[in-house]
């Protein structure tokens, strides 16, 4: 048998799919996105989303298997066709070519694997959350009890903790909070109201919201006072955790490989916070 040092792009990516599910979901975007997949793989990286930055520090590393939770290419299917002639598109192809780097997407799998949603897991962990209770049932996982706070001291932590530049947050400070609603990423506006509609949430804890769709849904709650709230942490933020707690499981499935995790980095800054340099 081939030590790991030897497998192909395509074997190892065969192996990590495996890993997370027995097969792909129908119509996934879990596949190849660059790079030729009979490449023999040196090291392995995996990031929330393989920027140019987290691309160069793969090269920098001697990575060249790229494992992205998120599109290479701007779009959720990396359809490219409206790219052809962009600039930002052809040099990115360009420096993966160049360097000969491998890029698959780790999206569909990650979250659906049947022992549980590996992002939300690392999440969980990130946070320091990940013995308190959750309800019982298929969705439980994505609501858990917490030492009760304020939403005001909540967001301060969490801040803090998770190290953000621009978290968001609708309801009143002092709002009592024990029941809390976690859906990483972009759930979309269907998933978050039904989290918010459980009568004992008072908050979700998101990613991302369409500002005209949950936020101004919560804005409207708390305006009727409902004990309910909202926090925004950044898609990325909320995340990364998990691809970081991806790393980790790739180096118990190829042992002696060389496995990193590089962090992408919050896409967005505000003026009390700026970018490190700038």
């Amino acid at each position: 048998m081939a030590s790991a040092q030897a497998l192909s792009a395509s074997e190892t990516w065969l192996r990590i799919q495996h890993r997370y599910a027995p097969s792909p979901p129908p119509d996934t975007v879990d596949t190849l996105k660059a790079g030729d997949p009979s490449t023999p793989v040196k090291g392995i990286a995996t990031t929330f989303l393989d920027t140019m930055d987290v691309l160069r520090e793969a090269v920098r590393r001697g990575d060249n298997l790229i494992i992205s939770h998120e599109p290479t290419f701007y779009n959720h299917r990396d359809d490219t066709a409206a790219f052809v002639n962009d600039p930002v598109y052809k040099e990115k192809l360009a420096f993966i070519e160049q360097h000969h780097l491998v890029v698959y997407r780790l999206h569909d799998e990650i979250h659906a694997d049947r022992a549980g949603d590996h992002i939300l897991t690392g999440v969980y962990q990130a946070l320091g959350w990940e013995h308190y209770p959750h309800p019982a049932g298929p969705f439980g996982q994505y609501f858990v009890t917490i030492p009760q706070t304020t939403l005001g001291q909540l967001a301060s932590a969490l801040e803090l903790k998770l190290h953000i530049r621009t978290l968001r947050v609708e309801g009143d400070p002092s709002l009592a909070i024990s029941h809390v609603a976690l859906l990483p990423g972009s759930s979309g506006l269907s998933r978050q109201v039904l989290a918010l509609n459980q009568p004992q949430v008072e908050l979700l804890i998101a990613g991302e919201a369409s500002e005209w769709e949950t936020v101004e849904y919560v804005r409207d709650a708390v305006a009727q006072g409902r004990p309910k709230a909202l926090i925004l942490l950044g898609h990325e933020v909320s995340e990364e955790p998990g691809m970081e707690q991806c790393a980790q499981e790739l180096r118990t499935l190829f042992p002696g490989m060389q496995v990193d995790h590089i962090l992408a980095g919050q896409p967005l800054w505000n003026p009390e916070h700026p970018p490190k340099g700038k």
